[in-house]
């Protein structure tokens, strides 16, 4: 049945009823924080209260100059071996996808027998290459020599750990560029040839470019990895971080203390290192993504002082302060 209007209700409209939103309940997700909060507790409990952890120990040995010096060296075998890593990647990548059999035939043997091997193994190989050719020389291919040096001083520890780390990552960095370059659309490769560019310009300049938004993860997956796969480097005595806490608890005996200090500096080096992996995604996100991801900060101003912003206006009403 219609109300007919009046001249009194004509020019009065009523407002619509306010929707009563029911929260639904999640029992489950408050049951699961409860048994995260409950094991967190217990975890903090037993590190405080048990004293076999020696906190004092770890406190005195963790600014230790052995240590840092370990530590020193860590990060110079993460950034040398990701360095040679990340070049041998892109030419085996590329190698991989061109047209000429022998190139991509030869990328393929090295991916495989890198890949397919364990880095240990190849460590100790470079660690005692000087069994297998005692004196390294270079000069003409099947002709004379011009310079030659013998291995064992040329191939020192450190030098083997940078050899093994390295080419061991060009082959991992390889399948990575390449499925990066895959991702980009063959039409971008097909327009940059119309108008003329060679095939090396248009990777350069078009293909890479875009092809770091899929390559950066996993790269920085990759490093952060480095930065442990490094401590094998300790096996050929190449005194890193792990070896230099290694010697230390080989003469005071106090094993899980120098442990602890070397997995904070671990952990403190790739909390570092992920935040760095962060603003380089953020910065290869720009124009690919409506909006970027925030940063620490802004989550944290978001979440600190969004209750002072003004609560939204009902629908039809304008904020107050704002005129027609």
């Amino acid at each position: 049945m219609t109300i007919p209007r009046t001249a009194e209700t004509a020019g009065r409209t009523e407002p619509p009823e306010e929707i009563k939103a029911v929260p639904v309940r999640h029992p489950g997700r408050w049951l699961a924080a409860a048994v995260v909060l409950l094991l967190v507790a217990m975890l903090v409990h037993t590190l405080v209260t048990n004293p076999r952890f020696q906190w004092d120990i770890v406190g005195s040995y963790f600014l230790s100059s052995r240590v840092l010096d370990g530590l020193e060296l860590t990060i110079l075998l993460t950034v040398v071996a990701m360095a040679i890593g990340i070049v041998l990647g892109v030419i085996l990548a590329v190698m991989r996808l061109s047209a000429n059999p022998l190139l991509s035939s030869a990328s393929w043997a090295y991916i495989w027998l890198f890949r397919g091997t364990p880095v240990l193994v190849q460590l100790l190989f470079w660690f005692n290459l000087a069994f297998l050719y005692p004196r390294i020389s270079l000069g003409v291919p099947f002709g004379p020599s011009f310079l030659q040096a013998d291995a064992n001083d040329l191939i020192t520890a450190l030098t083997a750990a940078i050899l093994g780390l390295g080419l061991n990552e060009g082959a991992y960095m390889a399948e990575v560029v390449r499925a990066g370059i895959l991702s980009v659309e063959h039409g971008q490769a097909e327009a940059a040839q119309a108008l003329g560019m060679s095939r090396t310009l248009t990777m350069r300049r078009i293909i890479l470019p875009q092809a770091m938004r899929v390559i950066i993860p996993p790269t920085g997956n990759e490093t952060i990895s480095m930065l442990k796969t490094s401590s094998l480097a300790s096996v050929i005595t190449v005194t890193e971080l792990l070896y230099a806490v290694q010697l230390i608890y080989s003469v005071n005996f106090q094993t899980i203390p120098l442990l602890i200090v070397a997995s904070i500096w671990y952990l403190i080096v790739t909390s570092v290192l992920t935040a760095g992996q962060f603003y380089i995604e953020r910065y290869y996100a720009r124009g690919s993504a409506r909006q970027l991801p925030p940063t620490l900060w802004q989550r944290l101003r978001r979440y600190l002082f969004t209750f002072h912003a003004p609560p939204p206006a009902p629908p039809g009403q304008l904020p107050s302060g704002e005129g027609r």
